[in-house]
């Protein structure tokens, strides 16, 4: 089955077509900027900017960078205080057209590593972490997903927001090296390996891409490794969403 999936992130949109048997995109994605303030219109008006470059007339799954239940958003997350309260899903079907399917970001890429990726067959808890603007986080026991933690907002030992202490989106605003990062970052995970003592920690989001120079000062007991699917792995994970969710009306 053949399925466009949309990530919404804090700086970028992306979608692509992607084979769900396989998790591979088909052709190449399409990236426009996040709108400035991302509110609802705008967010619906980029989106159908994704629609319509693909001419996609089917179902749509969508990476959402909030939590969110029974397609609700629980909070405005990065992107704008208006976002809180909607029924995102229904919003996006309506004023769209398509039929949406729309998950939370982080749980959609940890979908795509868990089909296809480095948590394919794991047992016991893997934990894929997305560090981009902010940090997000999806948590799977043998293979089946827990939805809409929030671990990014856990707290260090200062009381400072993790998210704010050690994303993408601090290391640009402070502008720092990747010695620094990749400190903040362990930080990070031992507290993660503290309070939940996972079998592995998965690393998506714009830092997989880094993640060779990253992960010489991580210094944890758990096994960390970067997504296999890597900077797509929203995209993947938010088409698998759709499939599920037309295999389970």
């Amino acid at each position: 089955m053949e399925l466009l999936g949309i990530d919404i992130g804090g700086s970028g949109i992306k979608g692509a077509v992607v084979n769900t048997r396989t998790g591979q995109l088909i052709g190449e994605r399409y990236r426009i900027p996040t709108p400035k303030p991302a509110d609802p219109e705008a967010v619906c008006a980029a989106i159908q900017l994704v629609i319509s470059h693909f001419n996609w007339k089917g179902a749509v799954g969508c990476g959402f960078p909030t939590p969110l239940k029974q397609g609700k958003c629980l909070t405005e997350g990065n992107l704008h205080k208006s976002w809180k309260g909607v029924a995102v899903d229904a919003l996006f079907t309506h004023r769209i057209g398509n039929k949406f399917t729309v998950i939370n970001d982080a749980d959609a890429a940890g979908i795509a590593e868990s089909c296809f990726g480095a948590g394919k067959g794991q047992k016991g808890v893997v934990l894929i972490v997305t560090i981009g603007t902010g940090i997000g986080s999806s948590i799977f026991l043998d293979g089946k997903l827990l939805p809409n933690t929030e671990l990014g907002h856990l707290l260090n030992k200062n009381g400072e927001i993790f998210e704010n202490y050690a994303s993408d989106g601090t290391r640009k605003r402070k502008d720092l090296p990747k010695k620094e990062w990749g400190k903040r970052l362990n930080k990070y995970f031992a507290h993660l390996q503290l309070i939940l003592d996972p079998e592995l920690i998965i690393v998506g989001g714009g830092a997989s891409k880094k993640f060779d120079k990253l992960s010489e000062h991580f210094r944890i007991d758990t096994p960390i490794v970067a997504a296999k699917t890597q900077n797509e792995a929203g995209i993947i994970g938010a088409a698998m969403a759709a499939s599920f969710s037309l295999a389970c009306p």
